[in-house]
Formats: C-alpha cells, structure tokens, sequence
C-alpha cells in the first residue's frame, strides 16, 4: 500500500467511514481527485489534494463563509488539511452542465445562479472579504501572461520575443488602470454550469448547490457574472446571455451601468486571454489535450470582448500577433 492510500485510510477510519464503498468522480484541471463514498444509505465524498501541489484549507474556509451566507456550499464533515484530505457532504449527481445536457428549463437555472450572485455579493461581510487573496492588477497581469509564455509560442512555433511579451503587458495594464472595476467583493472564479448543482429540495437560493470554490479571491464584482455567461465549455445562446445579464443588473442594483458594461467587457477579454494560455498549458506541460477543442469558442468570446471601446490596445496587439487564422487550436508538435 502507497503511503497516500494509507493516509487515506487513517483519515476515513477516524472520520467513522473507514470500509466504504469508494468510486471515483470526475476530476478537473487540478491535481485534486474526488471520491464517492457510500455506506448503507449514506453517501459523501473524499477530496483528495495531495500537497504541496494542493491545499485544502482555502476550500474549508470559504465554504464556511457560503454557508454561513444561506448558500448550498457542501458541509465539511472531516478535514485533515497536513495531508490534503476533506470529507465533505455529497450533493448528488444533479449538476447543471448534466442536467441542461438533458433538456431541463435553461432559464430557469441560469436565472437561479444569477440570483446566487447577486444575494451572495449582497450578503458577504467585508471582514470575509478582507481576508481572501486580492485579485488585484498585478495579480491578473501574472495570470495574463500565460497566452504570450504558452499559447503564441504553441502557434508560432517560436518563444514570444520579450519586447513583444512587455508590450502585451503594458497595454493590458494601461486598460486595467482605466477600468471602472469597483470596490472588491467574494469572487467564487469558476461560477459556470459545471461547477453548480440543482438541489429542488431547498428552498430559494439554496437550490442552487456551489462547488470548486476554494480558489476564491476578493475582486470585482463582474468576474462571476462572467464566468456563467461566457462559459469556456459551453455555448451561451446570445439572447439568454442579454436575458441573464440584464437581470443581474436588476437584482444587483448596479447603478451604472455603462461603467459596469466596462469593466465585465475587460474582465470578460482578460479571462478569457488567460484561459486560452491555461489550456494550452495543460497540453503542453500537463498532458491533458482534452481542454483544447474549447479553443475556438473561447477566441470568439474574446472577438466579441474586445467590440469594447476600452480593449482598443489589447485589440490592435491582438491583430498583429494573433491575427485570425491562429486562433485555434495550436497545431501538435511533430514527434523528435
């Protein structure tokens, strides 16, 4: 037996599970791995984030926060966070992305998750806003340089020259100095169809299940609303994302609206240009190729991002390093 299984064990002996049922999940981009775990009539699930790759303690407080707000964040059962190892409540199979793949009322569940938002942002006290990581600028310039390290070398067949890399950088920077990002709130990072449950056993909000929240940050309010309706693996039909859009500018109360139309358009464009270098490095150094046919859909969000007045310098940079027919998937490496 690995010392990692053996872990395992002793953590699920003292959490009262020891000799149940196991099945594997499905996992993510992470080194996490999830369990079910089943006994009787009972059922939880083991995240196993081996350290120092992963750490569990960001998962374990942030949930806290969700529930203690009246959100479906899963209970914390057991935690032993040295080894990367958290028993946590098991919200079922009901996943959005599932269940919209089934044909089930698309509106209704994007209207739900929307209405999370905006009752989450509402609801979170700034002391738990304090103590996230800040998604400041320098932040989001680090997580933008992935698509000139990883993706334009991948398409060129060349490493990006640092001249180019540096003007990449300072015309982002110019558009972040001038964006209207306002004051910071909880941002939950991957709020999309794969990472929501429906629990119709749970009134109002809480129907709503919220799961991989634990890289959370304290950063504009826009983030999330761009997570859900710019989804990387999914298609958004124009009209819904207007429809979703429009009502969180309802339910949110925001005020101004042209300085929010701003901030989701750079927000939306800077997201989307990093994970356009974070698939592409997922190939490339991680092995997992699957991540690359979301490609083409994300290079459309950006197309559509940067109509933005206010992307104008990332736009020109855009079309004289990436000009259209590299925006795709990066062609394979040819074996040596």
């Amino acid at each position: 037996m690995t010392s990692r299984a053996a872990a395992i064990d002793r953590f699920l002996e003292r959490a009262g599970w020891a000799g149940a049922e196991r099945r594997p999940l499905a996992g993510d981009a992470s080194f996490r791995r999830y369990l079910r775990l089943r006994r009787g009539g009972e059922s939880a699930v083991l995240m196993d984030a081996p350290p120092p790759m992963e750490d569990v303690r960001p998962f374990v407080r942030v949930a806290a926060t969700l529930r203690a707000l009246g959100l479906s964040a899963p209970a914390v059962l057991a935690v032993d966070d040295a080894n990367g190892l958290v028993l946590e409540e098991d919200l079922g199979d009901g996943t959005y992305a599932r269940l919209l793949g089934e044909g089930a009322d698309e509106r209704a569940l994007y209207r739900l998750a929307v209405d999370v938002l905006a009752a989450l942002q509402a609801r979170v006290p700034a002391d738990a806003v304090a103590a996230l990581p800040a998604y400041d600028s320098a932040r989001i310039l680090d997580e933008l340089a992935v698509l000139v390290d990883w993706f334009l070398p991948a398409a060129t067949g060349a490493a990006t020259a640092p001249a180019v890399r540096e003007d990449y950088l300072a015309r982002w920077r110019t558009v972040l100095e001038a964006a209207p990002l306002g004051p910071p709130t909880l941002v939950l990072r991957d709020h999309h169809v794969g990472n929501l449950m429906w629990l119709p056993g749970r009134p109002g909000i809480a129907a709503c299940g919220l799961l991989d929240f634990q890289d959370a940050v304290a950063g504009p309010r826009a983030y999330d609303l761009v997570s859900l309706l710019e989804d990387a693996r999914r298609d958004v039909h124009p009209d819904l994302q207007a429809a979703m859009y429009a009502h969180y500018l309802d339910v949110a109360g925001v005020a101004d609206r042209d300085a929010f139309a701003h901030a989701y358009a750079v927000l939306g464009a800077q997201r989307n240009c990093r994970i356009i270098g974070v698939f592409t490095r997922l190939d490339r150094r991680d092995g997992k190729p699957h991540y690359l046919p979301f490609l083409p859909r994300v290079w459309a969000l950006v197309g559509r991002d940067l109509r933005h007045p206010a992307l104008g310098p990332v736009a020109e940079w855009l079309d004289r390093h990436v000009p259209p027919a590299l925006r795709t998937v990066p062609p394979r490496r040819s074996a040596a």
